[in-house]
Formats: C-alpha cells, sequence, structure tokens
C-alpha cells in the first residue's frame, strides 16, 4: 500500500527498517536460542519513539496514528518476531488500556516512564489457566476495601511482566453483574502477593519471555482503576481491536521475511540443471507468497486507517488479523519446502520464522474467535 503512504510514513518506516537491520535482525536466532528479551536494542529504541507509539506527545510519546504503528511493527516481525511481540505488546496492550481509558493522573503517573522504558515494557494481563478466548471466565476478583482493592486470582502466558513496573490486570470486581462484573486495575509488580513464575518454555517468539502470575491477596489503591469499575469488558475488546492490528503487521513481517529467504535460497541453489527458480514449482509458492502477503498488508493497512478517522474497525481489524496470521504460517511453511533440509535447520532462519509465526493465529483471539468477530458482524449487517 505505498500508494498510499506519506512521506513522512515512508521515512519513519525506513528509519526503523535501518534500526531493525542494525540492532535486531544480526542477534534474532542467538535471543531465540537464550530465550531472552533483547533487552540492549529494546532499551535503544525509546529515543526513536518505538516505546511510546501510541503514546501522547504530552506523555513523552510519539503520537503516531496507527498507521505508523503498523508500519514500524511489520518492521520489527521482519527482523525479530520475538522482540516484535514484545514491542507490540508493550505499545498496544502495556500502554493502550492507559492511552484509552486512564484518567489524567493516571496518564501522567505511568505513561512517561513506558514511553522512556525507564519503567520496563508495559502488560496486560487477560489470560488465565482456565479462560483464553472466553473472557467472561475469568475468575480473578477484586474486592474493595476501604480504599484498596484486594485481588486474588492467576493469569497465564502474560507477555513482558517480569520486564514491567506495572501490569493492567482484568479483574472480576462485581460477580452479580454479567457484563458489567469485570474492571482493568493497574497493578504495580513489586506489589506483596504478586508473584511471578519462571518464563514458559516454549515453541516460538522465545525472545519475548511470558509468565504465569498470581496474586495472593494483593493489595492495591482505589485509584488504580482505569475508567469507572464494572467497564473492564468493553474496555479490553477495544484493547484488542488495536492489538489485532499489530499481530497482523507482524506476520506480514515474519512472512515477508520468510519469503526473502526463499527467494535468495532459490536463486543461488541448482537443481536439475539449472537455478530452483527457474522450476514452475517454485516459481508458484513465491508467487503465491507474494501476493498474498501484499494483500494481507492492504487489509491491515485499511484497519489502521479505519482507526485513524475514527471509524468502527473492528471487523476490518478481525478481517486484517485473520488473514495476515493464517498467510504467515503459510508463506513460512512454503519457506522451508524451497529451502528442503536446510528450511529444517537451526542454521536458517526460516526454521525459526515458521515457528515465531505459529503463536500468532493463537494470541490475541484465536483464528477461529476471529471468524465468530466477522460473521456476527456480517449477519448483523444483513439484517
Amino acid at each position: 500500500m505505498d500508494f498510499a503512504l506519506s512521506e513522512e510514513h515512508r521515512q519513519w518506516r525506513a528509519s526503523v527498517h535501518a534500526f531493525c537491520a542494525a540492532e535486531l535482525q544480526p542477534h534474532a536466532a542467538e535471543f531465540d536460542a537464550r530465550a531472552e528479551l533483547n533487552a540492549d536494542a529494546v532499551r535503544k529504541m525509546a529515543p526513536l519513539g518505538l516505546l511510546g507509539m501510541l503514546v501522547p506527545e504530552r506523555y513523552g510519546g510519539a503520537e503516531l496514528d496507527m498507521l505508523g504503528t503498523a508500519l514500524a511493527v511489520e518492521e520489527l516481525g521482519w527482523a525479530c518476531g520475538g522482540t516484535a511481540l514484545s514491542v507490540a505488546a508493550h505499545n498496544g496492550l502495556g500502554c493502550g488500556p492507559l492511552v484509552l481509558f486512564g484518567n489524567e493522573t493516571q496518564k501522567q503517573r505511568w505513561l512517561p516512564g513506558l514511553a522512556s522504558g525507564e519503567t520496563g515494557l508495559g502488560a496486560l494481563a487477560l489470560t488465565e489457566p482456565g479462560a483464553g478466548s472466553d473472557l467472561n471466565s475469568v475468575q480473578t476478583r477484586a474486592e474493595r476495601t476501604g480504599d484498596e482493592w484486594v485481588i486474588r486470582g492467576s493469569k497465564a502466558w502474560i507477555t513482558n511482566v517480569a520486564e514491567s513496573a506495572i501490569v493492567t490486570t482484568l479483574c472480576r470486581t462485581r460477580p452479580e453483574a454479567g457484563s458489567h462484573s469485570f474492571s482493568l486495575i493497574v497493578v504495580p509488580v513489586a506489589s506483596p502477593g504478586l508473584h511471578v513464575g519462571p518464563p514458559e518454555k516454549k515453541m516460538g517468539v522465545r525472545a519475548s519471555p511470558t509468565y504465569a502470575i498470581t496474586y495472593d491477596d494483593v493489595h492495591v489503591p482505589a485509584d488504580h482503576v482505569l475508567g469507572e469499575p464494572g467497564q473492564g469488558l468493553p474496555q479490553t475488546l477495544k484493547v484488542l481491536d488495536g492489538g489485532r492490528i499489530s499481530i497482523g503487521a507482524l506476520s506480514v513481517g515474519l512472512a515477508r521475511a520468510a519469503h526473502e529467504e526463499s527467494i535468495r535460497y532459490a536463486s543461488e541453489r541448482r537443481s536439475f540443471g539449472a537455478p530452483l527458480a527457474e522450476h514452475q514449482a517454485i516459481q508458484w509458492m513465491i508467487a503465491d507468497a507474494a501476493t498474498q502477503i501484499e494483500a494481507a498488508r492492504l487489509l491491515v493497512h485499511k484497519a489502521a486507517w479505519l482507526r485513524d478517522r475514527g471509524q468502527n474497525y473492528t471487523q476490518a481489524a478481525a478481517m486484517a488479523k485473520l488473514l495476515a496470521t493464517e498467510m504467515a504460517e503459510s508463506v513460512c511453511r512454503n519457506a522451508i519446502q524451497i529451502l528442503g533440509s536446510y528450511g529444517y535447520s537451526s542454521e536458517y532462519p526460516v526454521e525459526r520464522l515458521y515457528r515465531d509465526a505459529r503463536l500468532m493465529t493463537i494470541g490475541e483471539g484465536t483464528s477461529e474467535v476471529q471468524r465468530m468477530v466477522i460473521a456476527r458482524r456480517v449477519l448483523s449487517a444483513e439484517h
């Protein structure tokens, strides 16, 4: 969608690409093998604005539009899927709820440290051992006692929490109120009773550590609730809409990296007396990948464009995430096929890219959930 990008967008994308090519891509395999966040590279992102992309300038952020954010996340995904996931989660899930729903005091208290990286990366705790896609099944409870909330429960698969000073937590605050039972509460990670488990052992995006959390009578000041108590579920759904645009962009970046490796290998490797790229079976996989990447990018950019104009983008974001994530898995799979046994080796990046891409159809709403969202929107529009 280059034809729709402003010169400012093009320059921004170029600067992020240059940073990623120098600071992330050369070290992606190393941090994947170590299953560690590339903390040094993340610290260097703050002066570029990558840690406060959606944060207003008055709180130290870059105040980008969603299209600019999507462009940056694609470049991050191209360079290192794990780092990209942590940075996307920080911006969309960590900073996002504060930007969207925080009052002025809350924004001034927490956003400058997040945008500068001084307080680590932001985190959002939704998923529980028994509640993933079904947020109505969340059981972590917060009870109001005087001027405090007392939180009890557990969360699972939470990105960035060990690298963060705060974790915004979806809690059941009014159990009898149906869809108004939940609230988002900002919880300091250093709070007594909050325990962060060891990093999960994962198939992919290993440079983005995830953790289980337990809340054992964690006391939080009453003014740490975002917005009015009982609004947590619609707030969370709005945050996830934006997150889906980022995951779609990240997936486009992963696919792009795999596609580039496919082209490079097919151009250099000879088979049956000719370069691999001259065989029709390989050409078709490369042609399909190029077409699918472009289509997914256009959908991601459309969803971002709608959000930037204040229009409803829920369906577009779901479509973008669905197509981009499933496309990325397919393109990365075919990249391994083109490289053959080399593609299956960790000595070549497509093996890691395939593992990274596999999460994208699960996190921030599975493909099945995206299809439910799309179908409900389409069917309601027809009647």
